[in-house]
């Protein structure tokens, strides 16, 4: 039937026709923007999801570059430690040396004093970006030195940055220290604390040099030709109680150094890994899309043909009016 008011031909197609320029609008955007989630009325869930992780992601760049810096500090003190390790050793051989009653143990001194200034000046370039942990210098240097170590989001969704904790202080008055020289009361250094010397029980309090404002006046390890060789004994047993600490120092920074690193890679990784998620669940499948757009391409010229088609049988009745 026609009908001079209603062409339901005509409407039909005309709804088809409407309903294939909208999934023909989207398609054009997925296409341009590259996500098939866009916004929330796309799909909430997944839109939420890769909103949360996109954040997460950027929080961990910020964390990765924490860790450049963790890395920075780390390396600068280690390289210090282990050089003023190597010097120590120096040290010891030149002590030992000095026990031969033919030696001009005087010269030997001049070398040790240049070996002191050669601690000295290691200890205070040891330093990146105003952290040094060879030195401590004032009251308010931090005991405790953290290094952020990774971000971390927990199953209930609270966020929380983990960090690597070294305690710099270590035990006053014992061996048990860290700093390298404690130009404030001393007792905190390795060439400047007493506690090597009271571990070992020798007669002398020896130390490499007493800290610039220790205001203690223990004996520092000199050389005079009158020197005898149960001091220089001594000397290089305590010389050797340094070392042995030294090291350990440098090997735990060492350490620390190396976890620093493989927590930088993990971070890459995981950046990675989170970047390959939210692609799939969010961004377009260009190939499947591009088929998708050139068949709905179809669909409308075919729509735009059928509407023609369906118009001929009113353009009939007017002809007969």
């Amino acid at each position: 039937m026609v009908s001079k008011n209603t062409n339901v031909a005509a409407y039909t197609a005309l709804q088809s026709l409407r309903s294939n320029e909208s999934s023909l609008s989207a398609s054009h955007n997925r296409m341009a923007t590259g996500y098939r989630v866009a916004k929330p009325s796309d799909n909430a869930a997944y839109w939420s999801i890769a909103t949360t992780m996109r954040s997460d992601n950027r929080s961990i760049a910020s964390v990765q570059d924490a860790l450049n810096m963790a890395g920075s500090v780390l390396d600068t003190a280690y390289n210090g430690m282990s050089t003023a390790t190597d010097l120590m050793s120096e040290v010891k051989a030149r002590l030992i040396s000095a026990r031969d009653t033919g030696v001009d143990r005087n010269k030997i001194n001049s070398e040790l004093d240049e070996m002191r200034r050669q601690f000295r000046s290691i200890a205070e370039s040891s330093s990146f970006s105003k952290e040094n942990w060879l030195q401590r210098s004032s009251t308010t240097d931090r005991a405790n030195r953290d290094l952020v170590g990774s971000f971390v989001r927990d199953n209930s969704g609270l966020v929380t940055v983990n960090t690597i904790n070294y305690d710099i202080n270590g035990q006053a008055g014992t061996s048990d220290v860290n700093y390298l020289i404690d130009d404030v009361e001393g007792e905190r250094g390795i060439l400047t604390g007493s506690g090597f010397s009271a571990e070992l029980g020798t007669a002398k309090t020896w130390v490499m040099f007493n800290g610039a404002n220790a205001g203690t006046n223990y004996n520092e390890i000199r050389l005079a030709s009158n020197s005898s060789t149960t001091d220089i004994d001594e000397m290089i047993s305590v010389v050797d109680h340094m070392t042995e600490r030294m090291t350990d120092v440098a090997t735990q920074m060492g350490a620390m150094a190396t976890r620093v690193d493989m927590q930088y890679e993990f971070s890459k990784q995981l950046q990675g890994s989170i970047n390959k998620g939210v692609g799939g669940m969010v961004d377009t499948d260009m190939d499947m899309e591009s088929s998708r757009l050139k068949a709905l391409q179809v669909r409308e010229q075919l729509g735009i043909k059928s509407l023609s088609i369906v118009n001929v049988s009113v353009q009939s009745v007017l002809q007969l009016l």
